[in-house]
């Protein structure tokens, strides 16, 4: 399943992708599958589904694949964290801590890559950055939305936390 998922993925953030973008930004959605793999499988599976997200991803892209693993790596082990102890996790909390988890990893990004004299921190800030998050956090809730309502989620990671 998680192959399956990768493969489909990953093609479809790197070619159908970049046409719809909205206000500039475009979703990372290696980001939100590997935050919603660490809220719902726990930190071990977003860990390993934010390294391999990371590598594959980094292929397409310009950044170094160690750097695209830390960050997702970190932002799934994080996830997974908060979703194993948090007690309720509605989709407005998912949304939330998927722009935070966002934000932080397009400053982590953008610290990494050079910036050139016209770019400063604030303008990859207000323009590269906030828009990602708020676009993550969108996409995250309405997926975790949704799962929660078809599948009843909230009932299977209580008896999920408790084993």
């Amino acid at each position: 399943m998680w192959s399956a998922l990768i493969a489909v993925l990953v093609p479809l953030q790197s070619v159908l992708l970049p046409s719809v973008k909205i206000g500039g930004a475009m979703a990372d959605l290696g980001l939100v599958v590997t935050c919603l793999t660490g809220v719902l499988g726990g930190e071990l599976h977003g860990l390993l589904m934010g390294l391999v997200m990371g590598w594959v991803m980094s292929l397409f892209s310009v950044i170094d694949p160690v750097v695209a693993m830390g960050i997702k790596g970190v932002a799934g082990y994080v996830a997974g964290f908060a979703g194993r102890y948090l007690v309720a996790l509605s989709p407005m909390i998912v949304a939330i801590g998927m722009g935070v988890l966002s934000c932080g990893a397009g400053l982590a990004t953008a610290l990494v890559l050079s910036l050139h004299d016209v770019q400063d921190g604030w303008w990859v800030l207000r323009v590269v950055v906030l828009p990602q998050a708020v676009l993550d956090a969108l996409v995250g809730g309405v997926l975790y939305w949704g799962l929660a309502s078809r599948y009843g989620i909230e009932r299977w990671r209580g008896e999920y936390r408790i084993s």
